[in-house]
């Protein structure tokens, strides 16, 4: 700035160009957040799934085994037990995602209000979290962990005596 507070024109240009940089990165960074949901679901999918199937192939082969009932109903609440960890891991994932997102949007509108003007760019509203896939991948995450424990709860477990 010069003494009457004016921005001299090499102090501005740099100001622009590191604007610039920095509005790259935040869009290259709601774009990584935005791909982590897809691998946070992949993640639940494949655990989840596995085991799964593991607590059902206990349910079918433990009398083949010879592991004791009792043990084998420990063993299927353990392994649905996992399950819900790996989805509690995975939904908590996903929401700080989610809070990220919304961070790099808001300051991406700050960038745009300053260097382009105000309301360039619309802020994100939290109440349009209906529009957002993430809330329903949380909502697929919890049915299924709710529709395993049903499940289990009243055909597996019932059925290992």
């Amino acid at each position: 700035m010069t003494a009457t507070g004016e921005t001299r024109p090499e102090t501005a240009s740099v100001r622009k160009e590191f604007a610039l940089e920095r509005y790259r990165y935040i869009l290259q960074q709601i774009h990584t957040v935005n791909e982590n949901a897809h691998r946070f679901l992949a993640l639940y999918q494949t655990l989840a799934t596995a085991l799964a199937t593991g607590a059902v192939a206990l349910f079918v082969g433990y009398r083949k085994w010879d592991i004791p009932a009792a043990t084998a109903r420990g063993g299927v609440i353990g392994l649905l037990t996992l399950t819900t960890v790996v989805a509690a891991f995975t939904c908590t994932l996903i929401v700080v995602g989610v809070l990220s997102w919304l961070d790099y949007r808001n300051e991406e509108c700050d960038i745009t209000d300053e260097l382009i003007g105000p309301d360039f760019r619309k802020r994100p509203r939290p109440g349009n979290f209906v529009r957002w896939y993430e809330t329903y991948v949380l909502l697929f995450i919890l049915v299924s962990v709710i529709t395993m424990w049903v499940l289990a709860g009243f055909l597996l477990l019932p059925a290992m005596r």
